[in-house]
């Protein structure tokens, strides 16, 4: 016997994707998440392209996995979709010793977050109501 399927957490019309373990602190991480949210994905992947942030590229990454899950395995239009939402969460902090002067030693933290992504259908008729 194998596990049961689990039930599908999101509606039909939308599918995600989740990036873990990237190295930068969720701060920044949800400077870049600010920039696509609510736009159209290729818009979105425009503005990820041409972004001088460093992550930038892990998050285009993650949005064009999102894209790819909505065509293929949801049967959604790639063309009618929207990023309707992008989250950033922590992930484990790294624990890093520098030394200091007399003796002392200072913590330095190394974070890490993850980002989740969701793109929607929305077809072209209701973009311009």
């Amino acid at each position: 016997m194998g596990k049961p399927k689990q039930q599908r957490r999101l509606p039909e019309t939308e599918a995600q994707a989740i990036a873990r373990n990237l190295r930068v602190s969720p701060q920044k991480l949800n400077l870049v998440a600010a920039m696509i949210r609510g736009k159209k994905v290729e818009q979105a992947l425009a503005e990820l392209e041409f972004s001088r942030k460093r992550i930038a590229g892990d998050v285009k990454k993650c949005l064009m996995s999102a894209i790819a899950n909505a065509e293929n395995n949801h049967q959604l239009d790639p063309n009618d979709l929207v990023v309707s939402e992008a989250w950033v969460g922590k992930n484990m902090v790294m624990k890093r010793f520098h030394a200091r002067g007399r003796g002392r030693g200072a913590r330095i933290l190394k974070p890490f977050s993850e980002i989740t992504v969701v793109v929607r259908e929305k077809p072209a008729a209701e973009e311009r109501n």
